[in-house]
């Protein structure tokens, strides 16, 4: 039977642990401070690249891993063994990753490797990478796990509540009139993944009733439906997922399995630190 690889990029949003366990290949955005170049994930964790942005008072910029980086990926496998790969990337709607991982396929002629837009980003990309690699280690195939990880199309949902506005205002992503406007009224951005993109859904004033509104965000998403997966996602701020996860609960019968993941630096330094967050996968309706 052929041996399928499973690469990715690093805005996946994924543990590293887990995607190692998985023998999931992230290939990393890249962090740019000054003339320095960081790998997400590998040479930068949040914690310092956060110290590193209030020491600066400036955000770093991001950037797509080049064709060549995921050419090197590409040739790690076939040198492994794999006979075909998938390579699952953040929505095109906002990066160049997909077109860069395109480039660097067309340096294999003959190779079979499929390059997905998955038109989406943090867990909605990594929950459908995972459902990839695990239909693979069920011992199913390439066109399977492809399958696999496209039926969570409409059956994720994710919502992140932002402790400040702050840092999309420096990134350039919102107005910095908006943002003064939000920081003076202590406004709590919900955001969640349209179109592709991440996108402000709605405006709350206070911490508490952001979370109360994550909560009846979720409920309504899996309402009459059974949850797959749950995951809580954070930017510096564990503690604060794991008291959402208690309140959820009140609400919702989660699974056993919990995911918590800290938001890889390559897009936290555009939702700042204190961000947290929901994602939830549904069953399919019969």
């Amino acid at each position: 039977m052929s041996r399928t690889a499973i690469i990715t990029d690093t805005d996946t949003s994924l543990p590293l642990e887990l995607a190692q366990r998985h023998n999931i290949i992230q290939v990393p955005i890249m962090v740019q401070f000054g003339e320095e170049s960081l790998r997400d994930v590998y040479d930068t964790d949040v914690r310092a690249t956060f110290e590193r942005i209030k020491r600066e008072g400036k955000l770093p910029t991001t950037s797509a891993p080049s064709p060549g980086a995921f050419a090197s990926a590409f040739k790690t496998a076939f040198d492994e063994g794999y006979d075909n790969i998938l390579c699952f990337n953040v929505s095109g709607a906002v990066s160049a990753t997909y077109q860069a991982a395109i480039n660097a396929a067309g340096l294999f002629p003959g190779k079979d490797i499929t390059v997905i837009d998955t038109h989406t980003l943090s867990l909605g990309q990594g929950f459908m990478v995972l459902a990839a690699a695990q239909a693979i280690e069920r011992g199913e195939g390439k066109d399977a796990a492809l399958a696999a990880a496209q039926s969570l199309e409409g059956r994720t949902h994710l919502y992140v509540a932002l402790a400040t506005l702050k840092y999309l205002a420096m990134s350039g992503r919102v107005g910095h009139l908006t943002a003064g406007i939000a920081s003076l009224l202590d406004v709590k951005p919900i955001l969640t993944i349209r179109n592709g993109k991440l996108d402000m859904l709605e405006r709350i004033r206070t911490q508490n009733r952001a979370w109360g509104r994550l909560i009846e965000l979720s409920v309504a998403a899996a309402a009459g439906k059974v949850i797959e997966q749950v995951a809580f996602i954070h930017v510096n701020a564990l503690n604060e997922a794991r008291e959402l996860e208690k309140k959820l609960r009140e609400y919702l019968p989660l699974p056993d399995e919990i995911i918590y993941t800290e938001v890889n630096p390559g897009l936290s330094i555009h939702t700042g630190i204190g961000a947290v967050g929901i994602a939830i996968v549904t069953a399919p309706e019969n």
